[in-house]
């Protein structure tokens, strides 16, 4: 992608702020990225404070000024923002959306227009450079529309270009993933607490730990029910502490949850097209 490319950031909520942090320690420069939301001016102060970037409260004129434009909304008001901007949309315009749920077909009717949508799903990690960002592509995008956004999306991590059909899992999966490593470190910590550990040494060790097994997994190739069972001997700690793992499910938890967020991503696709329909029928003023 060109350096003197604009990107418009329409949302500054956590997702729009990991891939600003990530994207102006590599590729962009500040200047080049503008931010917009629906009405949090402070939140707006705070971006250009810590990330140097410009802010707009004016999302028309942002629109207009950016190459490619963001959709970073919180999907609850995103039928609502793209009609809003569909106006300043033109179709020599990149959209690139990172909306849970929320496929290119009904970005492309929110707006009216035959506009290349690109579809991504990030992760937060994209704040130090280390998203899994899965994305796909719209039925008016190109394949250079695709490198646009591969490129976009590999200076804040790795990235896969799959079917759009695939995007709720990847949600359910990636997309949400580091929340499920946080919670799994939360109870790590809070046993290690339990047990007398201090709290200090604990953080050390255990982030060390899944560290340590994640760069396992990927130098060694071996399936990860073939590293546990290595460090698991009969009758020791490790087979002890399994045992209550399994006895409490641990892996249908683990799995259901998967799940579960893969269903609330469609759902939220549903959700957005009954709004933009209601919003669509609403009697103007």
């Amino acid at each position: 992608m060109k350096q003197e490319t604009t990107i418009a950031f329409i949302g500054a909520g956590s997702m729009a702020e990991a891939l600003i942090c990530g994207m102006t320690k590599t590729l962009y420069r500040p200047e080049q990225i503008i931010v917009t939301n629906r009405c949090n001016q402070k939140r707006l102060e705070y971006m250009k404070k810590t990330y140097g970037v410009r802010t707009e409260t004016n999302k028309e004129k942002a629109v207009k000024e950016a190459d490619v434009v963001i959709l970073a909304m919180k999907p609850k008001d995103a039928a609502e923002s793209i009609a809003s901007i569909a106006p300043a949309i033109g179709e020599h315009q990149l959209i690139i959306s990172v909306l849970a749920g929320v496929t290119t077909e009904t970005i492309v009717s929110l707006i009216g227009k035959n506009v290349a949508v690109v579809r991504a799903m990030p992760n937060t990690s994209a704040a130090i450079g280390q998203s899994a960002t899965a994305i796909s592509q719209g039925r008016f995008a190109t394949e250079t529309h695709v490198t646009i956004a591969k490129t976009l999306f590999e200076t804040v991590g790795i990235v896969a270009v799959v079917p759009e059909h695939d995007l709720h899992a990847v949600t359910g999966l990636s997309g949400s993933g580091p929340a499920y490593v946080y919670y799994l470190v939360e109870a790590m910590e809070t046993a290690a607490e339990e047990i007398g550990l201090d709290r200090t040494v604990a953080k050390k060790l255990i982030l060390q730990t899944i560290i340590g097994a994640a760069q396992m997994l990927q130098t060694t190739n071996k399936h990860p029910s073939i590293l546990r069972k290595e460090v698991t001997s009969p009758g020791g700690t490790t087979e002890a502490g399994i045992q209550v793992l399994e006895r409490y499910r641990y892996q249908e938890a683990v799995v259901a949850c998967i799940k579960r967020a893969t269903e609330r991503s469609e759902e939220l696709g549903k959700e957005l097209i009954s709004a933009a329909f209601s919003h669509a029928d609403a009697p103007s003023r």
